[in-house]
C-alpha cells in the first residue's frame, strides 16, 4: 500500500477510482461497471459499489466462509459493538464479510481511505481476534466456576492439567515441550484474569 495525501474532501463518484489507485497498485483496481470497482490482490478481493442514485457507497471484503466461522458468531457481533469502529462484520451468501456503508454525500475522502484500511486489517486478522475473545470468555467461565467452588488459582490450574491429561479438554501435544507450552499459556491467562473475575 502507498502513503496517501491526506486531504479533507467530500467524496464525489469520480474521486473513488483515484483514491483506490492511491491505496493500491493501479493494475489492481478494475472498474467492473460504472459505479462498481474491484480491487484484486494476491491476499484479497475488495469490492466498492455505489448505489444506483450514487448517494450510498458500500465497501465489501470477504473475510471467511461461515463454515469456518460458525463457532464465533457471538464474538463477531461483540467485535461489531466494541472493536470494529466504522466497519462491521456481516453475513451474506455463506460468507462473513467486512462491510463499510456510508452516505456518499457526507463521506470524506480520508474516512473512505481509513475504512478501506480497517477492512484490510480485519481480513488480515481473520479469526485470530475473535478466537482470542472466545478463549478469554471460556477462561473467565472457568475462573467463575472455580471461585464459586472456593478453589484457589493453583487448584484451578491443577484441575485443568488433570483434564488435559485425561483428554477432557482435547488432545494435548504429545511432546513434553508442547504440553509445557499449552499449560504455560493456560497459566498465563488464568493469572492475568484471576483478579478481574468476580463471581
Amino acid at each position: 500500500m502507498l502513503t496517501v495525501n491526506r486531504q479533507q474532501k467530500i467524496m464525489k463518484p469520480e474521486d473513488i477510482a483515484g483514491v483506490l489507485t492511491e491505496l493500491f497498485k493501479a493494475d489492481s483496481v478494475n472498474e467492473v461497471e460504472p459505479g462498481s470497482w474491484q480491487i484484486q490482490t494476491p491476499e484479497f478481493r475488495l469490492l466498492v459499489i455505489l448505489s444506483e442514485d450514487s448517494n450510498w457507497l458500500r465497501v465489501l471484503l470477504p473475510i471467511i466462509p461461515i463454515q469456518q466461522a460458525a463457532s464465533f458468531l457471538e464474538q463477531f457481533l461483540e467485535a461489531n459493538f466494541d472493536d470494529t469502529q466504522e466497519v462491521r462484520y456481516a453475513l451474506q451468501s455463506g460468507v462473513i464479510w467486512g462491510v463499510f456503508h456510508h452516505n456518499r454525500e457526507s463521506l470524506l475522502a480520508e474516512d473512505f481511505r481509513n475504512a478501506i484500511l480497517r477492512l484490510v486489517t480485519l481480513h488480515q486478522a481473520g479469526l485470530n481476534n475473535v478466537f482470542g475473545k472466545l478463549i478469554e470468555s471460556r477462561i473467565r467461565q472457568i475462573i467463575t466456576a472455580a471461585k464459586l467452588q472456593g478453589q484457589s488459582l493453583e487448584a484451578t490450574m491443577q484441575t485443568l492439567e488433570r483434564f488435559y491429561a485425561e483428554g477432557v479438554m482435547g488432545e494435548m501435544d504429545s511432546s513434553q515441550a508442547g504440553q509445557g507450552d499449552t499449560l504455560a499459556a493456560w497459566r498465563y491467562q488464568l493469572e492475568r484474569l484471576w483478579s478481574e473475575v468476580q463471581p
